[in-house]
């Protein structure tokens, strides 16, 4: 690790402090995002979140597993490589990069190395397969080591249910520096308060909605926009008759099945089970129960439609 890191220390920092911190620069679990490689998460998500635009993401059951289960996956590291670790409790910043920061898991006693902890769920085991593991996990590690300045990083992984996995990524200048690059360009769009390209990612989808919940009646000129609105139309049109092939197709299948459940050939397994749903008629039972205020039992929400349609 570098000498003339800056660190910030962590003990008996809130969350809400921490959070205000890792607003300030890009950090490990952001980098993929940024390039495009992490599936639950867009360059324009990062974005607004760094600018505070978007709410504080809620607590959830698989975070708090992650968070619980660090120390096991750490122990379980040392058990197999026979390395000690140890906990960095801080925020670094390098000044060669000030635009980013890292919060480490771990760091390898009496080696120039870090360890990064993750729990997965079985459903990702297929990722691990070969020697295989995600590439957002690469990329947080090459994130954490051009921070800072390590030789190495660990990664360790628990598939829950499942096993334990190990890898070693090496420093490799020539991906830390164009990692770096991107984290920069990224940073002037936080910067500058302009938000980067947008993307079809559903992570950028909420996010948008949620920074324009409500319309007014404002009508705005789209002329810079006639040829995005053509394709759009273009698209639709495609998507339309595409559904219509993909339901012949699905409805040759079931006219032969007939009342099976299941079938197989020599690729593919179908299943077209029954199953049931019960709903509450929440008409009906207002309509029945008139004497009763159900007002207080209605979540009111916002939504917007967007809807695109041909001049006449």
């Amino acid at each position: 690790m570098l000498k003339n890191l800056i660190k910030t220390s962590t003990v008996g920092m809130s969350h809400e402090e921490w959070l205000e911190h890792r607003r300030d620069s890009i950090g490990g679990s952001d980098a993929a995002s940024i390039i495009g490689l992490n599936p639950w998460c867009s360059p324009y998500t990062v974005w607004a979140d760094k600018l505070g635009k978007l709410p504080p993401q809620e607590d959830n059951e698989r975070m708090r597993l992650g968070r619980d289960l660090e120390d096991y996956v750490a122990k379980r590291f040392t058990e197999r490589t026979g390395k000690k670790v140890r906990r960095e409790n801080s925020i670094i910043i390098n000044p060669q990069y000030p635009f980013a920061h890292a919060n480490v898991d771990r760091m390898v006693v009496g080696e120039d190395a870090g360890l990064e902890c993750k729990t997965t769920s079985v459903l990702n085991l297929k990722k691990f397969k070969n020697g295989s593991y995600p590439e957002q996990y690469y990329v947080q590690c090459v994130h954490y080591l051009a921070v800072t300045g390590c030789k190495k990083w660990y990664l360790g992984v628990l598939v829950l249910g499942e096993g334990f996995y190990d890898f070693t990524i090496e420093r490799d200048e020539g991906e830390i520096q164009a990692l770096m690059d991107s984290e920069e360009a990224f940073w002037k769009y936080v910067e500058d308060k302009t938000p980067p390209p947008t993307d079809g990612e559903k992570s950028t989808t909420e996010t948008i909605s949620i920074l324009y919940p409500e319309s007014n009646e404002e009508t705005v000129s789209l002329f810079a926009y006639d040829t995005d609105l053509k394709q759009y139309m273009t698209l639709s049109s495609q998507i339309k008759a595409l559904e219509a092939q993909k339901d012949e197709v699905a409805n040759r299948v079931k006219a032969f099945m007939n009342e099976a459940g299941k079938g197989e050939s020599d690729t593919f397994k179908v299943s077209w089970v029954s199953a049931e749903r019960n709903s509450f008629d929440a008409k009906r039972f207002a309509s029945d129960h008139k004497h009763l205020n159900l007002s207080e039992y209605y979540k009111k929400s916002t939504s917007r439609t967007f809807r695109v349609t041909e001049k006449k």
